[in-house]
């Protein structure tokens, strides 16, 4: 039996997008409170035993958490002293999500306040006014939390070969993707492209990540790129044999199908097979210091 569940798109499309929406909120109310860092490592979601946590924010001479938890389908809003609020999100409209969390973080006296409309969404109706039934399958949504640890934790691995900068583990909830980014340290601002591309890429990266499908690649699939780009990125030979090079935004995407690696004899040895290759060819091809950046100790 795979160590990853199934997670056919088609079966969880309206859950998904669902739930995305609901992570849209509380990743705003961690971009609004807590102190900006750089790259936006500010305002991404963690990998819980539970389900998913914006991590403790510091909000002013204390602090607070937010935790979605994927197994009792609940969102739990908690104060350094202890004093914490929940609700429960099955049968919930984005509308009653929304007033569900901010009546309890005022119930705290956490009164922040966010811009309450979808970023970078295929929903463009703001978070009070979007009163639509909306799909909840609860055992999708355990099935995906299941997935985010066991790939969280392959992607802990992963992190540690590399003694140079690198993100933590962390879920983007604009573009709903697990991402762990390493950089060679060098310089090389974005040139056009929005204030926040910029802020994201100011420096050399090579990124992975896992994301969970959408309308336009309808099935998960793990991940990478480098930027900038170097010359024939999509020459690089990948592993395992069935990764592939795809084209994204007019750049070379490397791609493992989730159900590839879940119908694999060790499916983490086949995401790391396959995360290793891609950093190393494009390391490469873009003259990164791999020696320094290589963890000796291991």
């Amino acid at each position: 039996m795979s160590s990853l569940p199934p997670l056919p798109y088609k079966n969880w499309a309206d859950t998904k997008d669902t739930l995305h929406l609901f992570l849209q909120m509380i990743g705003k109310v961690r971009l609004k409170a807590h102190p900006k860092l750089n790259h936006w490592w500010h305002v991404t979601l963690y990998p819980h035993v539970r389900g998913l946590t914006t991590g403790r924010i510091p909000y002013g001479d204390s602090g607070f958490e937010i935790l979605y938890d994927m197994l009792d389908h609940k969102v739990i809003i908690g104060r350094n002293d202890g004093v914490r609020k929940s609700f429960s999100v099955s049968g919930l409209t984005v509308a009653a999500f929304y007033e569900a969390l901010f009546s309890r973080l005022d119930d705290l006296e956490v009164p922040v306040k966010i811009v309450g409309k979808p970023y970078d969404n295929k929903s463009t109706v703001p978070f009070p006014e979007d009163h639509a039934p909306r799909a909840y399958d609860r055992q999708a949504v355990s099935d995906f939390w299941r997935a985010l640890c066991r790939i969280s934790s392959t992607f802990e691995t992963y992190r540690t070969s590399f003694v140079g900068k690198q993100t933590p583990v962390q879920l983007y909830w604009h573009s709903f993707d697990l991402v762990v980014t390493r950089f060679s340290g060098r310089a090389h601002p974005l040139e056009g492209g929005t204030q926040s591309d910029k802020e994201a890429y100011s420096h050399e990266v090579i990124s992975i990540g896992f994301w969970p499908g959408d309308d336009s690649f309808q099935e998960p699939a793990f991940y990478g790129y480098a930027y900038p780009e170097p010359v024939e990125m999509n020459q690089i030979a990948l592993q395992p044999g069935n990764a592939f090079w795809a084209e994204k935004n007019g750049g070379a995407l490397a791609i493992l199908k989730y159900e590839d690696a879940r119908n694999a004899d060790d499916p983490a040895k086949e995401i790391l097979s396959f995360l290793n290759s891609l950093y190393e060819g494009a390391a490469v091809k873009a003259d990164w210091p791999l020696v320094d950046l290589k963890h000796r100790s291991l």
